[in-house]
């Protein structure tokens, strides 16, 4: 595909470029165009293709290395009032948002599901009422404090504010990592 735009470009190219040239020598007196030695055309033309290279290089690394930012995580998610669970049920789960609501008597949490061991996904276990980590065996409980396992601190916490409506909203792109659990993290809910 590159070779065909390489040689598209060229057809196109070179004659507006010669058209050009005759121009300008027309401009300057009508004197006509020097030869081209043998030696500058390959000099001009191994310049010329290194820079379209070195050009596409760039191009590709750019593009490899933009940040495409796809999806909802990483910007402020708003949960409805409706949506947020009671006190002591079970965790309302954002997919998008890769977060838990749990709802605890001192206030809610907004909790980031990735194991602070190695990354998994923690899932919820309905039936022990707690998180567990399905790659290591790491246990968290309601507040995401490690109760078992290799993970080395609790689960990571986001941003979690209520606004005027009594609507939850959560910042996935304010992850706070901490070492144990205290009351004030938790967030008082209207539920």
């Amino acid at each position: 595909m590159k070779a065909l735009l390489r040689t598209l470009f060229g057809v196109v190219l070179v004659p507006v470029v010669v058209r050009l040239a005759a121009a300008l020598s027309w401009l300057q007196g009508g004197r006509s165009m020097q030869r081209v030695t043998r030696r500058s055309f390959l000099r001009n033309t191994v310049l010329g293709a290194t820079v379209v290279v070195l050009a596409e290089v760039a191009g590709g690394f750019v593009l490899f290395a933009w940040n495409n930012k796809t999806g909802a995580f990483g910007s402020s998610i708003t949960v409805p009032k409706t949506a947020l669970p009671a006190v002591g049920a079970d965790p309302y789960v954002n997919q998008a948002g890769k977060f838990y609501i749990i709802n605890n008597d001192d206030g809610a949490l907004a909790l980031y599901w990735k194991c602070v061991h190695l990354g998994c996904t923690v899932p919820w276990n309905k039936g022990e009422g707690d998180f567990h980590c399905p790659c290591h065996g790491s246990v968290y409980d309601r507040h995401g404090v490690r109760i078992a396992g290799p993970a080395p601190r609790p689960l990571d916490l986001m941003e979690l504010t209520v606004d005027s409506s009594g609507n939850a909203v959560v910042n996935t792109g304010k992850i706070t990592t901490r070492s144990s659990y205290k009351p004030e993290q938790a967030v008082k809910l209207s539920v």
